[in-house]
């Protein structure tokens, strides 16, 4: 992610923009007023970003700081305005796991020598070797804290803040097998949206209408359930990944009763499969319910949708679903969430 992408991404009022799970970026921006004899002689301005990034199946995370935008108008002192940066780890999960850091730090450095510099910046970078983790996916969790501190000095005053923490996406690291059979990797912790479309010519276009029909008339599918409301559309309420074959398998057998119940034993005439939604590949999917994972009875019942769809629009459905779980590092459980956006 360049600079630019990064200034673009995040507007005028964004605390951070999102590429991908594996690039991001956030950024701060601050505002000085110079003053002489109690009244303002000057301004100066800059944005501090951070662009966040990790390569394919590295457990490193880069993070490029680049200072932007520095102008000064009027009388300043920036040549005695001194910016320091930061960068801390305040807490990671398990608190045992060690990280390892590389690149520069650099110490103190004025507004007038920053300015004069073609790509004023540095870059710092965090990984943490496997084997440290929460079992079973050896995952670690960090937060991440880049800060800036300034000051002034020759006897300048000026207003606005002298220190900031801009926002960070918190990094994660796990060597999840069903992932990939490698050393495990990094990723941006975020919930991410898995893409369907019902525009013509779509593969798995009637997948999609059904996931929509699902969301929008939750009412109109089958099982029939009067208060149907599946999650899977905000951050806050996300689907999960399960990866547990037992219930996956589960999960298929109860929407193929619905199938069986609403269009007859014959449903997959003309070639068609029984699509479920949720996802069968998911801890709230037709399953979720059944005693054997829901002791407690606190699941709700009937809250999914299943109906038969021909073999080609599902297949392309579950071979979306597959390749996003893998090109996202979607891990199984509730550590791990996204959401579904239809087009």
């Amino acid at each position: 992610m360049t600079a630019k992408e990064c200034r673009d991404g995040l507007g005028t009022d964004k605390k951070f923009f999102i590429k991908s799970r594996f690039a991001v970026c956030s950024g701060a921006s601050f505002t000085q007023e110079w003053v002489q004899n109690n009244r303002p002689v000057g301004a100066s301005t800059f944005g501090f970003l951070a662009i966040g990034t990790i390569a394919k199946g590295s457990r490193t995370m880069n993070v490029h700081f680049r200072y932007v935008g520095m102008e000064a108008t009027g009388e300043t002192g920036v040549a005695t305005f001194m910016v320091t940066p930061d960068v801390t780890i305040p807490q990671k999960w398990p608190a045992t796991a060690a990280t390892q850091t590389g690149g520069s730090l650099p110490a103190a450095q004025s507004f007038a020598a920053l300015k004069a510099q073609a790509e004023p910046g540095f870059q710092h970078n965090v990984t943490v070797s496997r084997g440290q983790g929460d079992k079973p996916d050896d995952t670690v969790f960090a937060v991440y804290q880049p800060s800036l501190k300034m000051r002034v000095g020759g006897g300048w005053k000026m207003s606005g803040a002298l220190s900031g923490k801009p926002f960070f996406l918190a990094p994660r690291w796990d060597a999840a097998q069903y992932v990939s059979r490698n050393g495990g990797a990094a990723a941006f912790s975020y919930v991410v949206a898995m893409p369907f479309s019902t525009k013509a010519g779509a593969p798995e276009r009637l997948a999609a209408q059904h996931i929509k029909d699902a969301y929008a008339s939750p009412v109109s599918t089958k099982p029939v359930n009067s208060s149907k409301n599946i999650p899977g559309l905000s951050a806050d309420r996300p689907l999960t990944r399960l990866y547990a074959k037992p219930r996956r398998d589960a999960n298929r057998s109860e929407a193929v009763k619905v199938c069986k119940k609403y269009w007859g034993a014959n449903y997959a005439q003309g070639g068609k499969e029984c699509d479920e939604f949720p996802f069968s590949t998911t801890y709230e999917g037709a399953a979720q319910a059944l005693t054997t994972y829901d002791p407690q009875h606190k699941a709700p019942k009937n809250n999914f949708s299943a109906r038969p769809i021909p073999k080609a629009d599902n297949g392309a459905g579950g071979r979306l679903m597959a390749d996003f779980y893998r090109v996202n590092r979607i891990l199984d459980g509730a550590n791990d969430g996204f959401t579904i956006k239809v087009s």
